[in-house]
């Protein structure tokens, strides 16, 4: 099993979807660091060499990734929390922050339905 990133790469994928597996890697740049590293896209990642795998590491290593990245996009979201723009106030109010609409769907932002009771009418 491969491990670039502190990331275990599932032996039985594609190196171009293996590498995937790892945060701030998607199709197009696990193809790019495939290139620089002269590895085959089609090699599955259990059939990787040692020399392949050190090339790997080294043309990953030229990009931002894992906990770096994770880092530098929460400190992203507390700038605009602090600033206070809207970005800033959607992201705090947990709702979505691109213009979608809020009335009916968004529970992926919002959370599970929390049902607010009618007010009882008064009797006569």
């Amino acid at each position: 099993m491969a491990r670039i990133a502190g990331v275990d790469l599932p032996k039985q994928k594609r190196g171009v979807i293996g590498l995937t597996y790892i945060f701030g890697i998607g199709k197009s740049r696990a193809k790019e660091i495939l290139e620089r590293a002269q590895v085959s896209e089609d090699t599955k990642v259990a059939d990787w060499a040692d020399e392949e795998i050190a090339r790997i590491r080294e043309a990953v290593s030229q990009f931002t990734i894992e906990g770096e990245l994770r880092s530098e996009v929460q400190l992203n979201i507390k700038r605009l929390m602090d600033i206070g723009c809207q970005r800033g106030i959607r992201h705090r109010a947990g709702l979505p922050l691109r213009g979608q609409r809020t009335k009916n769907n968004s529970r992926t932002r919002k959370g599970k339905r929390k049902t607010v009771a009618n007010k009882k009418k008064a009797t006569k």
